[in-house]
C-alpha cells in the first residue's frame, strides 16, 4: 500500500551482533546524514552497549526495541527498558525509553512511542522517563539547544523537530542537563581562587597525582568510588554494580591518558576528588564514518596513539560529598581543573566540554562558570504518566 507505515518488533534478548540490531544501530544514518554536524554511529561501541552478553546492565535490566518503516524504508527506531536497579532506588514503577530517532513524521513518532508505552504498561510500569540510551550515563536526553556544533563522545545529537514530536505525544520536561564549553587556552581562574588553590597545595592539604596505568584497576576503583559518593544525591543517580564498574574500567582503558586523569588526596593520603578527561573520540569517528573496515581501524589506532585531539570531554569529576561545600572541596576542584587544563594545553588541545551537569546542580554550575565555561548545549529528559 502506498505510503504505508509498519513497525518491526525486534525479538527480546536478541544479540546486538544479529542482523536485526545491526539494522537498529544504522537507522540514524538514513535519517540524519544530511546534517553536517551529525556524527555517525560507532557500530563497535553500540553493539557492545546493546549486547545482553557483554553489557552488565542487562544483568538487572531488559530492553525491547522497534524499527519503523515507511514503504520499506527505515523512518525511526525506539527502545523501551525496565531497570531493576532504577525500580529499587527510584520510583518502583517507572520505565525508560531510549534510542528515539525518527523522521519528521508524526505518525511514525506516535507509533514508536505507542509501542514502547504499551510494552512498559504490560510490564506494570505507570510512568516513563527518557531518552536513556540505555542509561542516564550514556547519551541521555533530547538536544533542545546547541544544534550548530557536533556532539562530543557519548553525548547525543537530535533534530529540532524531535521535541515537538515528543510533546505532541504527551511528554513533558522532567529535567534539563547542561553541557559546558571551555576554551582551555584562556586563563580565567580568578586570583582569589588561585590563592586558595596555592595555599592548600603548598600546605599539602590538597595533593594531586596522576592516575597510575600500572595500577589502573586500583585507581579506577578509587575514581568510581568517589563518583558513587559525589553523585549519590543527584537526580536519577544509580550506583554501579561491581560488574558495571569493571566493564566501565575496561572500556575506558584505551582512552585514558595519565596526564589528563588525576586524583586529589588530602594531607593524610585519602582520595577526596577526581577528574577524568578523555579525548573526544567523535573527532575520528566522523572521519572514518563510524566504520572500522576496511581501513578505519588503522586511522583510529593512529589517532589514539599519535595525535593530539583538538577537543576533550570531561565525563567524570567530583569531590567527596562531605567536603563539597567546604574550602577544601573548592581547592580540590579548582586544582584538578587547572592542572589538567595546563597539561591539555601542552598537548595542543584547545577546547573541552564538561558534561553533563544537572540544571539544578548550582554548585558545579558555579564552579564551571567561574573558570569561563559557558553552557552551550542543553539536553532534556522527558517524562509521561502511562496511567
Amino acid at each position: 500500500m502506498a505510503n504505508s507505515l509498519t513497525l518491526e518488533d525486534l525479538p527480546s534478548g536478541s544479540e546486538a551482533s544479529s542482523s536485526n540490531f545491526s539494522k537498529f544501530i544504522e537507522v540514524p544514518r538514513a535519517l540524519y546524514s544530511h546534517d553536517p554536524v551529525w556524527v555517525p554511529p560507532f557500530g563497535l561501541e553500540l553493539k557492545d552497549r546493546l549486547s545482553t552478553s557483554h553489557n552488565p546492565y542487562f544483568q538487572h535490566a531488559e530492553l525491547k526495541a522497534w524499527i519503523a518503516y515507511r514503504n520499506g524504508q527505515p523512518v525511526g527506531r525506539i527502545s523501551a527498558q525496565i531497570d531493576a536497579q532504577a525500580l529499587k532506588h527510584h520510583h518502583p514503577s517507572t520505565g525508560h525509553f531510549g534510542f528515539f530517532d525518527v523522521a519528521d513524521d508524526q505518525e511514525a513518532a506516535a507509533a514508536l512511542l505507542g509501542a514502547a508505552e504499551k510494552w512498559l504498561k504490560s510490564k506494570g510500569m505507570t510512568k516513563v522517563l527518557g531518552p536513556y540510551n540505555p542509561t542516564l550515563n550514556e547519551e541521555p536526553g533530547v538536544l533542545i539547544d546547541g544544534f550548530d556544533s557536533p556532539p562530543m563522545m557519548l553525548m547525543g545529537h537530535s533534530q529540532r523537530y524531535i521535541t515537538p514530536l515528543l510533546e505532541a505525544n504527551g511528554y513533558s520536561k522532567a529535567k534539563d542537563l547542561f553541557a559546558f564549553f571551555l576554551d582551555i587556552r584562556k586563563d580565567v581562574i580568578p586570583d582569589v581562587i588561585k590563592r586558595l588553590m596555592n595555599r592548600f597545595q603548598s600546605e599539602r592539604r590538597v595533593v594531586l597525582r596522576r592516575i597510575d596505568m600500572k595500577q589502573y584497576k586500583r585507581d579506577l576503583d578509587i575514581i568510581l568510588s568517589i563518583f558513587n559518593d559525589a553523585w549519590s544525591e543527584n537526580w536519577g543517580y544509580l550506583p554501579m554494580t561491581d560488574a558495571e564498574l569493571k566493564h566501565t574500567a575496561d572500556g575506558l582503558k584505551l582512552l585514558i591518558r595519565e596526564e589528563l586523569t588525576y586524583i586529589a588526596e588530602d594531607q593524610n593520603g585519602r582520595p577526596i576528588g577526581m577528574m577524568v578527561t578523555l579525548p573526544n573520540l567523535n573527532e575520528i569517528i566522523k572521519k572514518i564514518d563510524g566504520k572500522l573496515l576496511p581501513f578505519g581501524w588503522v586511522k583510529l589506532l593512529s589517532w589514539l596513539k599519535l595525535q593530539a585531539p583538538n577537543t576533550l570531554r570531561v565525563p567524570l569529576m567530583g569531590v567527596l560529598k562531605e567536603i563539597q561545600n567546604s574550602s577544601l572541596g573548592a581547592a580540590a576542584s579548582f586544582s584538578l581543573i587547572e592542572q589538567i587544563r595546563q597539561n591539555a594545553i601542552a598537548r595542543g588541545t584547545a577546547f573541552a566540554e564538561l558534561s553533563w551537569i544537572l540544571e539544578d546542580n548550582h554548585r558545579m554550575c558555579g564552579i564551571l562558570e567561574k573558570i569561563g565555561s559557558i553552557p552551550y548545549k542543553t539536553y532534556r529528559v522527558y517524562t509521561k504518566d502511562l496511567g
